[in-house]
């Protein structure tokens, strides 16, 4: 595939892989050296853990400081807020579980009934049902101290918010697979008409991530423009309906901060009036927290796609997986921890 690849490009294309999953794929695989010169993957803000701004971080470590049980998929502990991480603020005595899922919080809600518990939620379209279901669980057994803190934020509405970019150069797009297995893929038709330009829902193997490629670059190299599905064996158009219906029940699309890119509209999901009561920032009175990024972080640069995790003059010298400026070098997804672990062009 990666001959076909190079004997079907005839001009130079930027494609940008929106996952941080499929950001890892490319790198960790050496897909980004295999690939030809002609093509320039771009990588772009789709690492939930990455997006979660300050404040967030901080709304949570405040919990921890007033004595609630906090918890968290463990890909957030380490990332840095304005002053400490979760980390930091469970070594100073704040009880921080790390679980693999937000029903285990519930139980935890359950055997603790004289404590408050909140479980972190952050992610894309693809954690929220089963952060919704948490609360719809919690709702049920009638437990009375279990809240989440949100933070989720929407694909489609990243990818408008990037292609207004004045600077933007992108060509195409690879959608995210997972998040397309939970929503379908029908929001992307408005964006292929209004920017004219392919998106490829794409998976994560390295099989997957050269097939979109290739299917892209094929549109590119013809003139059209549509969306198209590589990872057909897991999405559907009209996605999971069943999953569809709880993340409904629980939430509505509403304004999201991310970080180092700002205020995007409509690009997240808040927990309705109904469920009100499960909402922490609301019940523990710290949605006035707001902090400033920090200035020596350019993850929003690379979030965006502007510029290449290389690039930061801090990269693997004051930034670095021990001492990190910003999110995208911790987290599991982040483009600058695929750069430091597996790039040969990270720190050598």
């Amino acid at each position: 595939m990666l001959k076909q690849l190079e004997k079907s490009v005839s001009k130079p294309w930027n494609i940008m892989e929106i996952c941080g999953g499929q950001t890892h794929g490319l790198v960790r695989n050496g897909i980004l050296d295999l690939l030809p010169d002609k093509i320039r993957m771009i990588h772009g803000p789709g690492c939930p853990v990455c997006v979660t701004p300050l404040n967030l971080i901080d709304k949570a470590i405040e919990l921890l400081d007033q004595g609630v049980i906090v918890c968290s998929f463990g890909d957030m502990i380490r990332v840095p807020g304005s002053k400490r991480s979760l980390l930091e603020a469970k070594a100073n005595g704040g009880d921080l579980r790390i679980l693999y899922s937000p029903l285990e919080a519930v139980k935890i809600a359950r055997n603790n009934p004289d404590k408050e518990v909140v479980f972190f939620a952050v992610g894309f379209e693809t954690t929220a049902p089963a952060n919704a279901l948490s609360v719809l669980h919690a709702q049920k057994e009638g437990l009375t101290n279990y809240s989440i803190l949100v933070s989720h934020v929407l694909v489609p509405p990243a990818m408008e918010a990037i292609l207004d970019d004045e600077f933007n150069s992108i060509d195409a797009f690879l959608g995210a697979g997972h998040v397309c297995a939970i929503m379908g893929f029908k929001d992307y038709y408005p964006l292929v008409a209004k920017y004219k330009l392919p998106i490829i829902i794409t998976g994560f193997e390295p099989l997957d991530l050269v097939q979109g490629i290739q299917m892209a670059v094929d549109q590119l190299e013809k003139g059209v423009y549509k969306v198209e599905n590589q990872y057909a064996r897991v999405v559907k158009e009209e996605g999971n309906l069943a999953a569809i219906e709880v993340i409904q029940k629980v939430f509505e699309v509403g304004d999201r901060e991310w970080r180092g890119i700002g205020n995007i509209p409509n690009s997240g999901y808040v927990i309705t009036k109904e469920f009100k009561d499960f909402d922490a920032e609301r019940r523990f009175g710290i949605d006035h927290i707001e902090v400033a990024e920090n200035s020596s972080c350019i993850a929003g640069d690379i979030l965006r796609g502007l510029k290449k995790p290389v690039e930061c003059p801090e990269f693997a010298k004051g930034c670095s997986p021990a001492n990190p400026l910003g999110a995208p070098m911790v987290s599991s997804e982040g483009a600058c921890s695929a750069y430091f672990n597996f790039s040969e062009h990270s720190i050598f």
